[in-house]
């Protein structure tokens, strides 16, 4: 058991996940960051420490009510910040970054070993399924996999990200919830689309396996989820597209958007980031991009 401490910081990076057709599979943590500081106080109320956001507080009274259910530890009062560079509602995993956060943050606190494959499976729980939460609290790009039976988190394959690739984000000025994202998927697929979504994520984890990346050109085909969310973000097809003509080696729908995202060596990452803002700019939509490095470190104390 470590020392209980009064008040702790977590940085958790944000993530892309899916990564075309690995739906509830593939994360990729990448180098932005939400910094979750938990204060211990007297009381048994979660309260933040700066203006009230309501989605973020039913979020953090939820993972800790799992916390110290899971735990079997009795409950008890902390202040919470939540400050960083990951937009919420943007598919960038933002409710990872707070979920486990609160957790290793509550661990922390009561000076209880909670391991990282702890917190991925809680945070889990909490989403869902797994692809987020592992490459947030275990960094790099993870294949995740679940208990078929049940869903339950079971472990990763986790491989390091190098850097010289560039991770070109756009994220319109449109936010989407994951909860109601997955409203629109269908519940069944035609078989062979299942298929060919099946070849295309393997093949893109292999190119990871490999560390062989100009395999990734074309790669991502995906029928499980990007034919039904995408239409819903103007401009989006078209700046994965634009992102590709002008260099990336392939793209996707982040999680369930609204950012998109193309993979791009860092010779072409410029041209690309500008091709992207410039697609949305057409649909009538403002955009913010960045050019990202991966994340090798996950979840840490700061």
């Amino acid at each position: 058991m470590s020392s209980a401490r009064d008040s702790i910081t977590i940085r958790v990076p944000g993530s892309t996940s899916n990564c075309g057709a690995g739906f509830d599979t593939l994360g990729l943590a990448l180098n932005v960051h939400n910094d979750i500081g938990l204060t211990r106080l007297e009381g048994v109320a979660a309260r933040p420490k700066t203006a009230d956001d309501s989605r973020a507080q039913a979020m953090v009274d939820a993972t800790a009510s799992a916390f110290f259910r899971q735990t079997g530890r009795p409950a008890f009062g902390f202040s919470y910040e939540i400050k960083g560079t990951v937009p919420p509602a943007r598919g960038l995993g933002s409710s990872v970054t707070v979920r486990a956060g609160v957790v290793a943050g509550l661990a922390a606190l009561l000076g209880v070993n909670f391991s990282p494959h702890d917190i991925v499976a809680l945070v889990t729980v909490l989403e869902g399924h797994p692809d987020n939460a592992a490459a947030g609290v275990l960094g790099g790009f993870c294949v995740a996999r679940s208990d078929p039976a049940t869903g339950a988190y079971v472990n990763t394959i986790r491989f390091e990200v190098p850097a010289d690739l560039v991770f070109v984000v756009a994220s319109p000025s449109v936010e989407i919830l994951t909860e109601q994202s997955r409203g629109v998927l269908p519940s069944s697929l035609p078989y062979f689309d299942a298929v060919k979504s099946i070849n295309s994520a393997t093949y893109l984890v292999a190119a990871f396996a490999a560390r062989d990346y100009t395999k990734l050109r074309g790669a991502v085909f995906d029928a499980m989820h990007e034919p039904y969310r995408l239409p819903r973000i103007p401009g989006g097809r078209a700046a994965i597209d634009a992102g590709v003509a002008a260099g990336a080696f392939t793209g996707w729908l982040s999680g369930s958007g609204s950012s998109v995202l193309c993979i791009s060596p860092k010779e072409t990452a410029n041209g690309v980031q500008a091709a992207m803002q410039e697609a949305f700019s057409r649909a009538g939509v403002a955009s913010e991009t960045r050019c990202l490095a991966g994340d090798n470190a996950g979840l840490r104390s700061i």
